[in-house]
């Protein structure tokens, strides 16, 4: 359970980071599951940054009963995400994705904020939307770990557009709060978990080191919060917690069988395009 203080610091600063919250058991099945199953690999799609070079990505909006699908509905995830969102409401999966960031050529990511991307899903209240970003490797500045602009949740939305591939934040608008706020990398181990509302400025720089850069992003939101131009069917539905046990005792069924993955099997998948709601980070 998160203390009082957590709970002050996570609505002063936009974000939390919580050290240790995943054991090293944990991060290991979860690491090799995700780099010896084929499933993750040919469900991946790339996206380039502006100098081309490309994070690969494996997104899916119903968890299933797979080693991922315990992972984001762990007691110890709902229960930290349930005390940070505003609402008295279930906690609903929104969606998932493994990020990818390859040594080398793992790409870069513009500053945003999540829901200068999810306001187009007309999803009412920023507030009840939450991310949480557990690592799979280390994440540093060399290797590209996540940046935020300390309490920038407060700036409320943000002006987004286009640029390249990637929708960023008003550019004159982050400049602004890179005077006025505390830039803070995020360097996290592996186990490492970042918790961080969808109003805050944020972005990530390309891999430059020789290691890669993994991690689980799952986005969560109460169930009042209605969203009128949201295709998946996930967002509404509480999620079905299961033990924090469960990850480790998964049964290491391959992927391959796991519909969560399969773009054919869930209709938000099928029709997702770069255009839509998905952030990459």
């Amino acid at each position: 359970m998160l203390t009082q203080a957590q709970i002050n610091q996570y609505h002063s600063d936009g974000y939390l980071v919580l050290r240790n919250f995943c054991s090293k058991p944990e991060i290991d099945k979860l690491y090799n599951v995700a780099i010896q199953d084929d499933a993750m690999r040919e469900n991946a799609l790339d996206l380039n940054d502006q100098t081309g070079k490309k994070t690969k990505l494996s997104l899916w909006f119903t968890p299933g009963n797979d080693v991922f699908g315990y992972l984001t509905r762990s007691q110890k995830v709902i229960e930290s995400v349930a005390l940070l969102l505003d609402s008295d409401a279930p906690v609903c999966h929104f969606h998932s994705k493994l990020m990818q960031k390859e040594p080398r050529v793992g790409g870069a990511w513009e500053w945003h904020q999540d829901y200068g991307y999810w306001y187009k899903n007309q999803f009412m209240f920023p507030d009840q939307l939450i991310s949480i970003m557990v690592a799979l490797t280390e994440a540093n500045k060399e290797n590209g770990c996540l940046q935020v602009i300390k309490g920038s949740h407060k700036l409320g939305r943000v002006n987004h557009g286009f640029a390249g591939e990637q929708v960023g934040a008003d550019a004159v608008m982050v400049e602004n709060a890179l005077q006025t706020m505390e830039l803070v990398y995020v360097e996290l181990e592996p186990g490492d978990a970042l918790i961080f509302h969808s109003n805050i400025l944020h972005r990530s720089g390309a891999n430059l080191s020789a290691y890669p850069r993994w991690s689980v992003i799952s986005c969560y939101c109460s169930q009042s919060n209605i969203a009128y131009n949201e295709t998946s069917a996930s967002w509404k539905v509480p999620v079905h917690v299961v033990p924090n046990e469960a990850i480790l005792t998964w049964d290491a069924e391959s992927l391959s069988n796991a519909d969560f993955l399969k773009k054919e099997n869930d209709p938000a998948l099928k029709e997702t395009g770069w255009e839509k709601e998905v952030i990459i980070k």
